[in-house]
């Protein structure tokens, strides 16, 4: 049992001026989306295991091998995210089925050598649907310079019977940081960072 895959998106983002400011390192942003046939769709299936734990693995290699290419190693990736676009022929469980699953995330974890979850989306909705992956620091999930959002759309996708999944990654924060980092907010607060809401 492997993945039906229909076509591959690359998607390349570089921001020379921010702000009004030129950036003193170009802020580059990637996605790589996978659009595969949702081999639930149409119906209720109770048992998700077995299309998830074969479809994970191949899914998580392939794109990140391709973000690897693309960012030229994980070691110029500072931010990653995940997400995960299902038809509307699907449940949005479809979509979180692919891609909350270490058999995929632990490709792009292991290859970026991260300590930090992946950050995510699950959504459904038509062909050209907002594909929003959000990111932060591969390291530090406090440093907000690294929380960011790649957007963009593929045109004829997801079909109704299809499920887009995407790696996305940042290779620096935003140039221009200035609003400081959650440690700072806690500090300030009197609370601690294993519990941040005081409770």
């Amino acid at each position: 049992m492997t993945p039906d895959i229909r076509k591959i998106v690359t998607y390349d983002e570089e921001v020379l001026i921010e702000g009004f400011r030129a950036a003193s390192v170009p802020w580059r942003m990637f996605a790589v989306a996978a659009v595969v046939r949702n081999p639930w769709a149409g119906r209720y299936v109770e048992d998700l295991k077995p299309e998830i734990q074969a479809y994970g693995p191949v899914l998580g290699e392939m794109l990140t091998d391709r973000m690897i290419a693309l960012t030229g190693g994980g070691d110029a990736i500072e931010a990653y995210g995940k997400a995960a676009v299902v038809g509307l022929d699907g449940e949005v469980e479809h979509a979180s089925g692919l891609i909350h699953t270490l058999r995929f995330g632990n490709h792009f974890r292991e290859a970026v050598g991260a300590k930090s979850y992946l950050s995510f989306t699950n959504t459904r909705g038509p062909a050209n649907a907002p594909i929003m992956v959000p990111l932060m620091d591969k390291n530090d999930a406090g440093r907000r310079s690294h929380y960011l959002t790649i957007q963009f759309a593929i045109p004829d996708a997801p079909r109704a019977d299809e499920i887009v999944v995407v790696l996305g990654a940042a290779t620096t924060g935003r140039p221009h940081h200035r609003i400081g980092d959650r440690y700072q907010d806690l500090k300030d607060l009197g609370h601690d960072v294993d519990n941040p809401a005081a409770v």
